[in-house]
């Protein structure tokens, strides 16, 4: 049995278990950067899937794949859930057991008009418990890493998150998501009023679901909210955040959950419940009902 997947007390004190599977995830994302960021200039062949707005590239697929390859390969006894294998019919379940959570390229619409903000994201999870975080910022060549109880960083320095309570000094973080029916559009564009009302510094839309939670980590940004993001957009952030000294929560204010395609995030829990009681709910499908 490999060290990755030994389990139990045993293991941990005959080493650190995770530690293979981290630093696979930092050599895969690194190798996957390059991939991207070579194909960002270059010529796409974009189709759509569940709306005009939610695309997908070869470059998506190839790069998931690489990515998963390389990871069975080395351990075999390993789960996937990858965005665009979910796309193609593969059941998006969470289990007990070792499970690698992938997006290839975060801010995909944005990497098919050549707007450089980009990521990989892969986050690991162990009896439904996230276990550690690694997000490569393709054309800034930033790495955001975490390991659970081992503290947040990007290029080995710690990250921390700002400590903001007050919202008139807040700045926030949202992205619009996949659906623009009307009645969608109109919940989305009200939340942004309310908060402008509620008189925060301002709010940013960047493109990148993955990079705006990772710049929260940074302390760059007070607070993040989203609905119809997924658990391949939140795995690997969320242990970024919170070793980050930050929070992750439902957008009801409750525990996060990470196949319900919403989240809260914010470096103060005064922030994040201001959130949660400003914001309404826009419903998605959850990611195991696909």
């Amino acid at each position: 049995m490999k060290p990755c997947e030994e389990e139990g007390p045993g293991a941990a004190a005959g080493g650190d278990p995770w530690k293979e599977c981290m630093e696979a995830a930092v050599q895969l994302a690194r190798r996957a950067g390059q991939i991207i960021r070579k194909a960002l200039t270059e010529e796409k062949q974009v189709s759509t899937k569940t709306s005009a707005a939610d695309l997908v590239t070869e470059t998506d697929n190839f790069v998931e794949n690489e990515i998963i390859s390389a990871l069975k390969e080395k351990f075999p006894s390993h789960r996937f859930i990858g965005e665009e294998s979910t796309a193609g019919g593969s059941k998006c379940v969470l289990t007990d057991s070792p499970t690698w959570i992938i997006d290839p390229i975060d801010g995909t619409c944005n990497f098919v008009h050549r707007f450089p903000t980009v990521a990989v994201s892969i986050g690991f999870a162990v009896n439904q418990e996230l276990e550690f975080g690694v997000i490569y910022h393709c054309t800034e060549e930033r790495l955001y890493t975490a390991r659970r109880g081992q503290g947040a960083f990007c290029n080995e320095k710690k990250l921390q998150v700002s400590k903001e309570t007050d919202k008139s000094k807040a700045l926030i973080l949202t992205e619009i998501g996949p659906k623009r029916d009307p009645e969608t559009l109109k919940l989305f564009l009200s939340n942004m009023e309310s908060l402008l009302k509620a008189q925060v510094h301002g709010i940013r839309v960047i493109g990148s679901a993955t990079l705006a939670l990772c710049h929260l980590a940074a302390g760059a940004a007070d607070a993040y909210y989203q609905f119809g993001l997924h658990c391949w957009d939140l795995a690997a952030a969320t242990v970024i955040i919170r070793e980050a000294g930050g929070i992750v929560i439902d957008t009801s204010g409750g525990p996060l959950d990470l196949m319900s395609c919403r989240v809260i995030a914010a470096g103060t829990k005064e922030m994040a419940m201001f959130l949660a009681q400003e914001i309404q709910t826009i419903h998605y499908r959850r990611d195991d009902e696909n």
